[in-house]
């Protein structure tokens, strides 16, 4: 079984210094996190002050991960309609690499959002942090406002939230809200952790309401705020750790 002073390196810092560098707070405050027992190293939880760590220790604050690498960067932008998901385009259309034209570092897209759907998608050179925010398994949620055609009924929370089959296999949402209700059309919200290929369009067009507007407002803790279109704002501290937390980083 580890043990707090097991995690001692003599070559390291001290773990308050650790987290004041990383942006958690001050020295001060960071001592105090640390007597409080809100402090994990390794997965071990450290309450004495004083214990110098490894450069690769893994930092957990109040369950959340503290990102120690300054190489590592994620972004938060707000995507506009008509720009496509990816980072170069050969048809001259506008791409996410236009939004970052100011950056040195090689980012990558975190999943898409297609031409005709704005609102916010993460940009990162972390390509473990990538590639799980993506993947299934970790089933991290994605919410969506839409403007769809026609009245939607009250009674298709339930459908949806039920689930309902596609022509690639069955999909339910997590949640199913209507935010406004009018003769001609109707405004929705949808949260899910599906990640497939035009989804939420797909969805609302087998039900019968297609979609005619669609944001993305929400991915996984990372919401759109204040952003406007076209946008970047840099992810990090406790928003950051929390990311990395839901897919267990």
């Amino acid at each position: 079984m580890t043990r707090a002073q097991d995690l001692y390196d003599a070559n390291g810092e001290r773990l308050q210094k650790v987290l004041a560098h990383a942006g958690v707070g001050s020295r001060r405050a960071c001592e105090e996190l640390i007597t409080q027992g809100r402090v994990s190293v390794d997965g071990v939880v450290v309450c004495q002050l004083g214990i110098r760590v490894s450069p690769d220790a893994v930092i957990h604050v109040d369950g959340n991960r503290v990102q120690l690498d300054e190489t590592k960067l994620t972004l938060v932008c707000y995507k506009e309609r008509g720009v496509v998901s990816t980072m170069s385009d050969d048809q001259g259309r506008p791409t996410l690499a236009d939004y970052v034209a100011d950056r040195t570092e090689r980012l990558y897209h975190v999943g898409r959002l297609d031409a005709d759907t704005e609102g916010i998608i993460l940009l990162t050179n972390d390509g473990e942090l990538a590639h799980r925010l993506t993947h299934p398994s970790y089933e991290v949620p994605k919410t969506y406002i839409a403007r769809v055609e026609g009245t939607v009924p009250r009674g298709l929370t339930k459908v949806l939230e039920k689930g309902i089959t596609l022509d690639d296999g069955p999909v339910k949402v997590d949640s199913f809200v209507l935010r406004e209700l009018g003769k001609k059309h109707s405004i929705v919200e949808l949260t899910l952790h599906s990640g497939r290929n035009r989804i939420v369009r797909r969805i609302m067009e087998e039900v019968g309401f297609p979609v005619i507007d669609l944001v993305r407002t929400q991915f996984g803790n990372i919401t759109i705020g204040r952003l406007k279109p076209g946008q970047v704002r840099q992810v990090a501290g406790s928003e950051l750790g929390a990311l990395m937390s839901m897919v267990k980083l």
